[in-house]
């Protein structure tokens, strides 16, 4: 009977363990991306990529769930979304190394209000 209850107890911490690393690689970062930036992750769908740090400048392409190379940041318009919150930090962003900037408001960024390890612009 011990055998059995240690041998179940020993089957789920393995099942734990790997459910939690298959969710931990979900998201994981790509490797084609600027080692030398922060991956930044777009956690938010239909989330518009912009010219500028308000929501008037042009939008230059539209991300759901994706990852970018963040560059730095810096604050900017304030953008409120009900249910998601307020934040004014926005982050210049690239596709991959050598791209096109484009600004995302953090409100849509994993990692808070202002993100660790983005520099200020």
């Amino acid at each position: 009977m011990n055998k059995l209850i240690r041998r179940t107890a020993t089957a789920l911490a393995v099942a734990t363990l790997t459910t939690g690393a298959l969710a931990a690689t979900a998201q994981a970062a790509p490797a084609d991306g600027d080692p030398a930036l922060t991956d930044v992750y777009i956690w938010a769908t239909d989330v518009q990529l912009r010219e500028d740090t308000n929501t008037s400048s042009n939008v230059l392409a539209v991300r759901s769930q994706h990852w970018l190379d963040a560059v730095c940041q810096k604050q900017g318009q304030t953008v409120t979304d009900p249910g998601v919150g307020t934040n004014n930090w926005w982050t210049a962003v690239q596709e991959f190394a050598g791209s096109d900037i484009a600004w995302v408001s953090n409100l849509y960024l994993q990692g808070g209000e202002k993100i660790e390890g983005v520099p200020d612009c």
